[in-house]
């Protein structure tokens, strides 16, 4: 039976879901005291926690929906080749989920949107840093990132938005630079390009080892994480909860954390989580390169992210609206590879490994779903979409605040999960 502490706050939590989010909750919650055990269906990092471009760019890191992806997504909805897809299908969720994005594609909802994600994007390499000092072995790596673009009229639509972003409050420093100049910085960018932009103030990771380095460092502070336990259900255990699996296994904690990413709605509408979340699926890859390539690289016109990866460099990109299980699509791959290659130079892309497709997350309004659910004890951290990376450590860590404090942070109010 869960016992909470004399202070009022939890003695004990359940995590469900060893990704970014779910072990930055355990670690943070850990600093306060909490005994942790987290639990996943598949492994740590086994969902889009591994394969994603591992940017930490909080000058980036905006909500999705705004009126030029409605504009984009339109003329995109059904390519195939297109970085966002959508498949003709008769899944009457899919189509009432895009409804509802779209009635948030509008710069109003964009700018209330971003006045919440500002708070948080302040304080999230402070998160990282944090879990660097205390434990966590695996680096976070200053480098700009370098958005280059064929023509020169291309970058238009990048500034604009980096002005918003500024505008909006956020702390964003950015330069132009000629072709030459970029080529001269990074030497992937291929001669046909005209122009590049510059974004400082960024990091990246290499993400599959920082989860890894996490999850070591819960374990190492006295965490359990058990793997192939996959929660079919939440039951009311005393004060706290039980999160049970489907052949009986059961864990009892004095709070419970769903922090499952794309599977987040099947254990949270329940408990009063009404926003829906579906799977925006993303893939990725790793080439060789001639030379080292010393930071991330944005191709903001195909929607193509690169970052240096294990001395080679990972591409990732599209939004695929299919369901969360579907096989990998190599003609999504073929797509990314059609797109890239007029941009980069000195690639091997014959040469791909570690070809991958995981889903994020999205939500309908873009902001993420972090707090208290109206089941007492149960929280849920999910629905970050393309930002869950850069976002997790300062979830953990708010969340943490609030589950031991009964406090909500005042960052946490504009992605109430009950909204």
């Amino acid at each position: 039976m869960a016992m909470g502490r004399m202070d009022g706050g939890p003695a004990s939590a359940v995590v469900v879901g060893a990704g970014v989010v779910g072990l930055s909750t355990a670690w943070f919650l850990q600093e306060r005291g909490v005994e942790v055990t987290v639990l996943d269906r598949r492994g740590v990092a086994a969902g889009a926690s591994w394969g994603n471009a591992g940017w930490l760019s909080p000058g980036l890191s905006i909500p999705l929906p705004e009126p030029s992806v409605l504009r984009y997504g339109l003329r995109s909805l059904v390519s195939p080749s297109a970085p966002l897809y959508v498949p003709m299908s008769p899944d009457i969720g899919l189509w009432s989920f895009l409804a509802r994005f779209a009635t948030h594609c509008t710069m109003g909802a964009w700018k209330r949107g971003m006045r919440g994600y500002l708070p948080v994007n302040s304080e999230c390499l402070d998160a990282f840093d944090t879990l660097t000092r205390n434990g966590v072995e695996s680096p976070t790596h200053e480098a700009p990132i370098t958005a280059a673009f064929a023509k020169r009229e291309q970058a238009k639509d990048l500034r604009h938005e980096l002005s918003l972003i500024a505008e909006a409050g956020q702390d964003v420093r950015f330069t132009e630079l000629t072709g030459d100049e970029a080529r001269a910085a990074v030497p992937q960018i291929a001669g046909g390009v005209q122009t590049a932009i510059r974004l400082e103030g960024q990091r990246y990771v290499d993400p599959g080892a920082f989860v890894a380095s996490l999850a070591a460092s819960v374990r190492e502070r006295g965490g359990v994480i058990e793997e192939d336990f996959e929660v079919a259900r939440l039951r009311p255990d005393g004060g706290g909860a039980a999160a049970e699996a489907a052949d009986g296994r059961r864990v009892t904690a004095d709070a419970v954390v769903l922090a499952t990413g794309t599977w987040l709605p099947g254990l949270a509408r329940p408990l009063g989580v009404r926003t829906q979340v579906r799977a925006g699926r993303g893939y990725s890859f790793t080439v060789p390169t001639d030379a080292p390539v010393p930071g991330p690289v944005y191709l903001p016109a195909v929607r193509v992210a690169c970052t240096p990866y294990q001395g080679k460099l990972r591409v990732a990109g599209t939004m695929e609206f299919r369901r969360a299980e579907a096989p990998l699509d190599p003609k999504r791959i073929d797509a990314v590879v059609r797109s890239a290659r007029p941009l980069l130079s000195g690639v091997d892309w014959d040469q791909r490994s570690d070809e991958w497709v995981g889903s994020r997350p999205v939500s309908t309004n873009g902001l993420p779903l972090i707090g208290a659910t109206k089941a007492r004890g149960v929280y849920v951290a999910g629905g970050h979409g393309m930002w869950g990376l850069t976002l997790g450590p300062v979830t953990g860590r708010l969340l943490a605040e609030q589950i031991t404090t009964g406090k909500q942070p005042e960052q946490l109010r504009p992605f109430s999960p009950t909204r």
